[in-house]
């Protein structure tokens, strides 16, 4: 049985997150801190900070979207770009996403990000072009939501939270990501845009 390249960045990330659990040093090394990017050149820091996680909480959210919506937009990428270039849309996006804020924070020892979100927004963000209507269970929301509806209301929770602060939670990255994930489907492959505009119509 061969695994595909979602299920292997899933299990990739809840194995080196698991450890990090148990490991400060581990996590403190992979983590996003600034002074160690902009003072010693631990620029490998804008990618694996994607594979550490705060909490179990914080890792089963994301690994299961990632797993959900991976699902529909690895099968596309691979036809267009093959399975390895999907995996290079994934890691490209946790280190896009991340840029703004380290670039803003670069000179703030006391900052420190970590989670795959970036990423999977973008994964997110592609599979919605695909299908906009398709539906999302979305926790703690009892029923049902149209990916659509889910994008509107997460880019304006996700813009809303960024200015305001305060819950230590990157929305950044959240935005970013999600930009990506759109900006690169379509420079990939425009004609998805005829295709998400149809369905959307529908």
């Amino acid at each position: 049985m061969q695994l595909s390249v979602t299920v292997i960045l899933v299990l990739v990330t809840a194995l080196v997150s698991w450890r990090a659990f148990s490991d400060r040093a581990l996590l403190d090394r992979l983590l996003l801190w600034p002074p160690a990017i902009t003072r010693r050149h631990q620029y490998e820091r804008l990618l694996t900070y994607g594979f550490v996680h705060a909490d179990w909480r914080h890792l089963v959210f994301n690994m299961i979207t990632l797993w959900s919506f991976g699902g529909v937009v690895e099968p596309e990428f691979s036809g267009w770009i093959t399975p390895l270039g999907f995996a290079g849309f994934y890691l490209s996006a946790v280190v896009v996403s991340i840029l703004p804020t380290y670039l803003s924070q670069c000179g703030n020892p006391g900052y420190r990000s970590l989670g795959a979100s970036g990423g999977v927004s973008a994964v997110l963000f592609s599979a919605i072009l695909f299908d906009p209507w398709m539906r999302l269970f979305i926790i703690p929301i009892p029923i049902p939501i149209s990916a659509s509806l889910f994008a509107v209301l997460y880019i304006g929770y996700s813009v809303w939270m960024d200015r305001r602060g305060g819950d230590n939670v990157n929305h950044s990255a959240h935005l970013w990501g999600a930009a990506y994930g759109v900006l690169f489907t379509l420079v990939l492959q425009p004609r998805v845009l005829d295709h998400f505009l149809d369905q959307f119509q529908r």
